[in-house]
């Protein structure tokens, strides 16, 4: 009896075990009951709620990043990707997990030749690239994931978008191109406008005495002809240096206010003959078009020389368009086009539809001789006129063109609110012969000086020269020499002409004065720009032109002004 009461103990403590196991279970208070003799109570089910948010918190990490993360296996299929990575490629997760990386991140059906992936299983280390994707450059680094024994089994990829950096860095490079380019233009500009000038005073003695000598010989002799012909070849070479000095920005500008729509329409039957009928003339003139500063006849060179250059590149037509506005350019713009300042602006658009022209002859079109024309069709100077001649006037000019594309040249002219002023009528005829008339020369080149004095004495006038503007304060303070007109360079060693003149006239206000240069000295006469009124020849000048200028200022009954009138803002 002994042994089954100890057996139906047993039992009952068996069972009441069991008992309170499913009642736990029933509770929920364990997760799983092992064995049947002893139950074994486990509870694990804390256990994989902590995994699972571990697991939630690890996934909202790696969702957080901005850079696109991708974790590859050894075979570089794709195990896990981030938000980010779903937003760069524009896939789900699901799209992309167990796919090749090749074909998720570069479309293709085969690894890239400069797969990173490849050069980190052979150098088990940090692998970088850049790389384009759609609108968007990339940062790539692909980190591999080894085991202890450092055997390969997968990658993590990273895209790190440095888009933002990278056009940043492409503006720094264009900046920099374009300030090169414009300083490469500047000491082109000295060297060409020093040429010049040194060259000027060449072509003027040769012209002088190549009139001297024609009017010397009988209109018979056979030698006329041979004259005429040095005498055209020179003056073809004083056209050159003019160019030379509008791209150097050393000649001189008589600038008036006007406006540019009134300078269009008065050359448009000018530019449909000088284009042609098979090229279209389109003009859109704006409204209440603001006025601006510029010598007339310049800015019309500028148009001309532009239209010639549209009209060489449609040899089989097309359509010629010139557009104005009224523009503001701000501190943005300003500061992607060095050498602009902010404000407002009147706008010249010159667009033609020929055959353009790629990016490396748009970096030299400004440059003097650079010419894509055949041999004897062009000289080269045409656009580097035009540059050198807004450039001079305050303004900014910008080219934009692709390959049989078209052109259009865009320029930029500070507005101003003084009142246009009518463009002086061409003179009617003047005579060119003098009375006896006293004239002090004042020129430093021997050469050129003495010239004028015969130049100048044949056209009938008493003159006394000068070597500088110490011998010509001494002539007329000290020996008291009292011209009716003195002729100066404008640039000279010491003392200027105008400082020359500012002197003379404390005591002879009323004293008449003519000013030549090859070019004006910068310092002198406000960069270049000759106030309106201010009597000046440009050198070269022929017999006639001097002869005309001279008679233009004896003849008036009052004196010129030495530096016209207040110059226009």
């Amino acid at each position: 009896m002994s042994g089954a009461g100890t057996l139906d103990d047993d039992l009952r403590e068996r069972l009441a075990k069991a008992e309170a196991a499913l009642e736990a279970l029933r509770r929920g208070e364990v997760d799983l009951v092992i064995g049947v003799d002893a139950p074994l109570v486990v509870r694990f089910r804390h256990l994989v709620e902590e995994n699972e948010r571990l697991a939630r918190e690890w996934q909202t990490t790696f969702d957080a990043l901005n850079d696109a993360v991708l974790i590859l296996d050894a075979d570089q299929r794709v195990i896990r990707c981030n938000k980010a990575a779903e937003r760069a490629f524009g896939r789900t997760a699901e799209t992309m997990i167990g796919r090749p990386c090749w074909e998720r991140v570069h479309g293709t059906s085969e690894p890239i030749p400069d797969c990173l992936m490849r050069r980190a299983v052979n150098s088990l280390k940090r692998e970088t690239l850049e790389m384009r994707l759609t609108d968007r450059w990339y940062r790539v680094t692909l980190d591999p994931i080894l085991e202890a024994n450092h055997r390969f089994v997968g990658a993590v990829h990273v895209m790190h978008d440095i888009t933002d950096r990278k056009n940043a860095h492409e503006e720094r490079v264009k900046l920099q191109e374009q300030l090169q380019q414009a300083q490469k233009l500047e000491s082109v500009g000295r060297l060409a406008g020093g040429v010049a000038h040194d060259f000027n005073n060449l072509l003027i003695i040769i012209l002088g005495y190549g009139e001297m000598v024609l009017n010397k010989l009988h209109p018979q002799d056979p030698m006329r002809h041979w004259v005429k012909e040095m005498l055209g070849a020179a003056n073809r070479a004083a056209g050159l240096t003019r160019q030379l000095l509008a791209f150097s920005r050393k000649q001189t500008l008589q600038p008036v206010v006007l406006n540019l729509n009134d300078v269009l329409r008065n050359l448009e039957k000018m530019l449909r003959r000088l284009i042609g009928e098979d090229v279209s003339l389109e003009m859109l003139l704006a409204e209440d078009l603001a006025r601006v500063v510029v010598d007339p006849g310049q800015i019309e060179q500028v148009i001309m020389n532009l239209a010639v250059n549209a009209r060489d590149a449609m040899p089989q037509g097309g359509t010629l368009l010139m557009e104005t506005a009224n523009v503001v350019l701000n501190d943005a713009y300003a500061s992607s086009h060095p050498g602009v300042t902010p404000g407002a602006y009147v706008r010249l658009a010159i667009t033609d539809t020929g055959c353009g022209m790629s990016k490396e002859i748009m970096a030299r079109i400004f440059e003097p001789f650079f010419t894509t024309k055949e041999r004897g069709k062009g000289t080269g100077l045409g656009l580097s006129t035009v540059y050198g001649i807004v450039k001079q006037s305050g303004g900014h000019i910008f080219v934009y063109s692709e390959p049989q594309r078209g052109t259009t040249f865009t320029i930029y002219l500070p507005a101003t609110e003084a009142e246009a002023q009518p463009v002086p009528a061409n003179p009617g005829e003047v005579r060119t012969v003098g009375h006896g008339e006293h004239i002090l020369v004042v020129e430093d080149d021997q050469s050129l000086r003495k010239m004028m004095v015969g130049l100048l004495s044949e056209l009938g006038y008493k003159v006394t020269p000068a070597a500088n503007a110490g011998e010509a304060l001494l002539l007329v303070e000290e020996v008291g020499l009292n011209p009716d007109l003195i002729i100066t360079d404008v640039v000279m060693p010491t003392m200027s002409g105008k400082q020359l003149i500012d002197r003379l006239q404390r005591t002879r206000p009323d004293l008449k004065v003519l000013y030549m240069s090859g070019y004006t000295d910068n310092a002198i006469v406000h960069y270049g720009i000759l106030d309106p009124g201010t009597p000046f020849i440009q050198k070269p000048f022929t017999r006639d032109a001097l002869g005309m200028k001279i008679r233009e200022l004896l003849d008036t009954d009052r004196a010129e002004p030495l530096c016209g009138a207040p110059r226009t803002p």
